[in-house]
Parts: C-alpha cells; structure tokens; sequence
C-alpha cells in the first residue's frame, strides 16, 4: 500500500468489520456515535438558521391579517361606511378562506416537496392582497380583499407546522414550535409599534388617509421579504440540495428513530392521508379542543379596542398594546422550553390558561386602570399554553406524513371556526366594561382545559398498550411513547 493510501487510511472514521452485528454499531454509518453527535449538532444548526425565516414571515403574515384591527382607529370604519356588525364580518370573512384552502395547501406541499417556493409565492400574493385593502373605498371592496387574505395566507401556518415535523424530533419540536408562534405573539406588538409610528405620521401623504398607507407598506414589506424567503428556506430532507448526502441521511435517519418507522418516501397517497385524518375521532377532538381556546383568545383581534378602555389616546393606546405581548413571548420561549424538557404537555397547557382566566376575571370585575391594564398581561400570556397544544399535536398524530400534514391542516383549519365566532363576541354595545365578552371566554377556555384532560387519558391508555405489546414480545427498550 503506498504512503497516500495509508494516510487515507488514517482520515477515514473506524467502521465495524462485515462479522459485526449492526445492531451493536448503530452509528456505523456516519462513523460512530461521537461523529453522529457532531454532525447531528452542526445539522440541527445550519437547519435552525435557515429555519429563523419563518418568524419573520409569520409576524408579517399577522400583521397583515390583524391590521384591520389598528385602522379602526384612524377612520377605517367611517371611510367606508361600515354599519353594525360589518366590522366584525370583515374580520370573520377572513377565516372563511382561511378554512378553506389549508387541507388542499398542505396536501399540495406534501406532493410537490417544494415549501422554499410554495410557503414564498403565497406570502408575495397576500402581501400583494393587503395592498390592494388600502385602494378599498366600500365594505363589499374590503369583504373581497379580507376573503381572498385568509385564503392565500392559509397556506403559511399548518404548512410551516408540517416542514418542521419533517425536520425535528419530538424532544426538539415543542421549541421549535414555540419560536414560530413568538413571531405570531411578537406581530401584536410589532405591529402595534408599527401602527403607531404609520398612523400618525402618514395622514394626508399624497392624498391617502392614514390607515390607507398602513396597509401599503405593510403589505409592501411582505412581497419584499417573500423574495428573500425563496433562497433561504429549506425543503425536506429528500428535495433539499444544499445537505451532503451524510446530513442528508442522518436527517431521515432521525425521523426515522423518533417515530419507529421512516418519514420520506411516503409521500404518496394522498387521499388516503386525508382518509386517515378525517376518519380519526381524535383527530377531531383534538380540533374542537383547540377551536374552544381559539375563542377563549379572540381578544387579540380586538386588543387596541381593549386597550383604549384604559382611557389614553390613540398613539399611546397602541403603544400600550406591545408589553403584554413581549410579556407573553418570553414566558411562551419558558413554558415551552420546559414542556420539551420534561416531556410534558398537560398541566404546561393548563396552568396558562388557567392564568388566563384569571385574567378574565380582574377584568370582569373592576374598572381600576392598573388592574385591568394587568388583566392584559395575564390573558396575553395564555398563548404559551396554546403553543403547547401545538407541539402536543404534531407529537400526538406522527406517522404516516401524509396523514400529519392533512391531520395537522384539518386541526388548524376546524380551529378557525373559533375567529369566526371570536369576532363577534366583542361588539360595542357590550363595550366599554366588556364584562359578557371575558364571560365567553372564562366559559371556552374552561371547556378546553377538560378536553385537554380527556385526550391526556386517552393518550395514557394508548401509552399502556404499547407497553403491555412490547412485554408481550419480550422488548426490554422502550420504544414509541405519546407524551401527555
């Protein structure tokens, strides 16, 4: 052997010899367990960077769907006319679309593999949708632009979901799920400092009323950023080409660990997937679960105008409306951080929207400024129990993918049923006190939390069977186990 094959030789990672059981080097693949470890980290790094583009859309995908709710105090309502309740259906209507279109959206994400140029090309034409909002001048013109928002903008959420339960395992996915949703609970008050700053520099500029302009640049901003979505976004595991064929492998690799079965591969099928959901009691449970705390948190949409019943003027209003929702990101990062953790799902869940209610309760209960300004706070931070749900359902309805990614869309989807209704629990005649509005929502979240007890006994029983299966068959290693 000559002296450039010897040291070739001493480069390349030990392996096991052909006499060796497999099953004693499991890592043999990528060189060992140290070297697995190593490429496994710098993997979940250059998957995590790529990945931190999804907040950034999902603040501007909220904005653009919660800007409405800004306009209306710079004139959105008496420029075009709205009587009643048409306010109120222009932020229904949303969701009407919305609902629509994600099991077909996921369904297509699944077939093509392609979510760096799906997830993008849907923000561009929302983005392009919320600009149109601002050249509306009648409650039919604004009802058009609102439907066929929610309806492009179903695509971001349950397919973001899907892409990242192609890339991360259970123990990883509640973070992960947790950060995304920080751009939702960030958007409220990004959006409200944004507002702020637009609405009341921008009245009369070349004509255009301020809230006119709010939609524009926001709008504007969107498309801009979708162009930068293309080149940075992954794909999965088998359609991304910037991976080497090791992290490449090591990605299906994982899935694979993580469920007990392979992920890729099982793309086909559709139908069946949307059989598998749809017939799956628990997969509609789970639906109405969330759809209850769905309501419960319809107090987003309407946050300036709880905000204003502190009695402060509009630019301070709106900005009154961000520290409740910073408060709210970072306590989601912490609950959600430590349901990974620990593995649990339940009593993280719970326990905030139990804090949530009361929230609703001081709110109910006095008019104090400080009081109710707090009472903010506490419902605000009811979304890290709402994340949870998130994580506990990709890690509730695993395997096979095609199932997952119309389960997870159907979930989502059915769960909007609760903004519709949301926004009509806050009209103004209920208003300034809004004590049957908190009553809703002390009633819904309470029903979620009971139904969140249910499903954890139902995955406790499933739990027992696999056990009992194993012990049957004589396995010693724990395999598979839904977390509750």
């Amino acid at each position: 052997m000559s002296t450039k094959d010897e040291d070739y030789e001493k480069q390349q990672p030990p392996s096991p010899t052909k006499s060796e059981d497999d099953n004693d080097f499991p890592d043999a693949e990528f060189g060992g367990t140290e070297r697995r470890k190593l490429i496994e980290k710098k993997l979940i790094r250059k998957i995590d960077l790529r990945m931190s583009i999804m907040i950034i859309i999902y603040i501007l995908n909220y904005i653009d769907r919660n800007n409405a709710a800004a306009a209306r105090l710079r004139g959105f309502e008496a420029d075009l006319n709205l009587k009643d309740n048409e306010f109120a259906t222009l932020l229904s209507i949303l969701y009407v679309g919305y609902i629509i279109m994600q099991i077909p959206s996921n369904m297509f994400l699944n077939y093509i593999g392609k979510p760096s140029l799906y997830l993008p090309a849907c923000m561009a034409i929302w983005g392009a949708i919320s600009c149109l909002t601002g050249i509306t001048h009648d409650f039919v013109g604004a009802l058009l632009t609102r439907f066929f928002l929610g309806f492009v903008e179903a695509a971001f959420y349950p397919g973001a979901l899907f892409l990242l339960s192609k890339w991360y395992k259970r123990n990883e996915l509640g973070l992960r799920t947790a950060i995304l949703f920080c751009g939702n609970i960030i958007s409220n008050a990004f959006g409200a400092l944004m507002a702020s700053g637009i609405l009341s520099g921008m009245q009369g500029k070349l004509g255009h009323a301020a809230w006119r302009w709010l939609f524009f640049i926001e709008g504007a901003l969107t498309v801009a950023v979708a162009v930068i979505a293309v080149f940075i976004l992954p794909d999965f595991p088998t359609t991304t080409r910037w991976l080497t064929a090791e992290e490449r492998a090591l990605a299906m690799k994982r899935m694979e660990e993580d469920a007990g079965v392979g992920d890729e591969g099982e793309t086909e099928g559709h139908g069946n997937g949307l059989w598998l959901a749809a017939s799956d009691g628990w997969v509609w449970f789970f639906a109405l679960m969330l759809t209850s705390q769905v309501v419960a948190l319809s107090f987003n949409a309407y946050f300036p105008t709880l905000s204003a019943t502190l009695g402060y003027n509009r630019t301070v209003t709106l900005l009154l409306c961000a520290p409740p929702f910073v408060f709210s990101a970072i306590v989601t990062f912490i609950v959600s951080r430590h349901s990974d953790k620990t593995g649990e799902r339940f009593y993280h869940a719970v326990i905030s929207f139990g804090v949530g209610i009361l929230g609703f309760v001081i709110a109910i209960a006095t008019m104090n400024t400080a009081a109710r300004y707090i009472s903010l706070f506490l419902m605000a931070q009811s979304y890290a129990g709402f994340v949870v749900l998130f994580a506990w359902m990709s890690n509730s309805f695993p395997r096979p993918p095609s199932k997952r990614a119309v389960a997870l869309a159907l979930i989502n989807a059915f769960s909007q049923l609760g903004n519709i209704s949301g926004s009509y629990v806050w009209p103004d005649r209920w208003g300034p006190t809004y004590r049957k509005s908190y009553g809703i929502c002390i009633a819904t979240s309470g029903c979620a939390i009971v139904m969140c007890w249910i499903f954890r006994m139902h995955l406790q029983s499933l739990n027992k069977k696999l056990e009992a299966e194993e012990a049957e068959k004589g396995i010693k290693t724990p395999g598979f186990r839904y977390l509750v």
